[in-house]
C-alpha cells in the first residue's frame, strides 16, 4: 500500500482475486440508516400533532401580517394602527348598541298566573339568592315589593301591572323613593326581557328598597289605593 497524493493506492495483488473489491451496496445502506433513525428515541422531543398545527397557523398569521405591513403605508405601524382602530370603532358599535337595546327593552308585566304572597315571593328569592341565581332573584323580590303594597292596600291588585307602572303607583303613595324605584323597574325589565345578567349588588338594592317600603308610611291615608281603576 502507498501513498499517492491524498489516497492510500492498494496494490491489485493484494486482493485475492486480483479484482479491486465490490462497490457497497446503497440499497441496505440506506434501509439501515431509515431502520436505524426509526427508533422512538431519536423522536422523543419532537413536537406534537397540536404544537406542529399551532406552529403553522402562527407562521401563517406572521406572513399574513408581513404581507399586510408590505402593502400598507406605514408597514408594521401602520397595520397596528389599523386593527387598533377597529377594535375601537367594534367597542364604539357594542356600547352603543347596548344602550339602544336597553332603550328600547319594554316593560315587563310584574305577576305571572301563579300569584302567592309577598312573603312567599321574598322566601323564593333568596332561594335564588343562594344559589347565585341573581336575575331570578332580583324578579321575585320586585314582585315581592309589589305583592307588598297591595296587601297592604296601597295598591290595587292589578294582574297585568308591568314593573314601570307598579313603580310609578308605588311613588305616588309612598313618595320619596322614585329613584329607587325606577331603578328597581329598570332592573327586573332587563332581566326578563333585556337580556342583562344581575350581580348581588342589584339584588342587595332591591332588598333594601323593600324593607324601606315596608317602614314607610303613605303620604294620605284617606286617599284610595293607587292603580284602583
Amino acid at each position: 500500500m502507498t501513498w499517492r497524493g491524498d489516497v492510500w493506492a492498494v496494490p491489485a495483488a493484494a486482493y485475492s482475486d486480483g479484482e479491486p473489491p465490490a462497490s457497497w451496496d446503497r440499497d441496505p445502506a440506506r434501509e439501515a440508516a431509515r431502520r436505524e433513525l426509526s427508533d422512538p428515541r431519536y423522536h422523543e422531543h419532537d413536537p406534537n400533532l397540536l404544537q406542529r398545527a399551532w406552529t403553522t397557523f402562527w407562521d401563517w398569521v406572521q406572513n399574513l401580517f408581513d404581507a399586510a405591513a408590505g402593502a400598507t403605508p406605514g408597514g408594521g405601524i401602520g397595520v397596528a394602527v389599523i386593527v387598533l382602530a377597529l377594535i375601537a370603532l367594534a367597542v364604539a358599535l357594542r356600547l352603543r348598541l347596548g344602550r339602544t337595546a336597553r332603550a328600547f327593552t319594554p316593560s315587563a308585566v310584574v305577576f305571572d298566573a301563579h300569584p302567592r304572597t309577598a312573603a312567599e315571593r321574598r322566601a323564593q328569592a333568596e332561594a335564588y339568592a343562594l344559589d347565585h341565581d341573581w336575575n331570578g332573584a332580583v324578579q321575585e323580590t320586585m314582585r315581592a315589593l309589589v305583592r307588598s303594597l297591595e296587601e297592604r292596600g296601597l295598591l290595587s291588585p292589578h294582574p297585568g301591572r308591568t314593573a314601570d307602572e307598579a313603580a310609578a303607583a308605588a311613588d305616588l303613595v309612598l313618595p320619596g323613593h322614585s329613584d329607587a324605584l325606577r331603578d328597581a323597574a329598570r332592573a327586573f325589565d332587563e332581566t326578563t326581557y333585556g337580556g342583562r345578567t344581575a350581580a348581588h349588588t342589584t339584588y342587595r338594592r332591591l332588598t333594601a328598597l323593600d324593607a324601606a317600603l315596608r317602614r314607610a308610611k303613605p303620604a294620605d291615608t284617606g286617599r284610595a289605593p293607587a292603580g284602583r281603576s
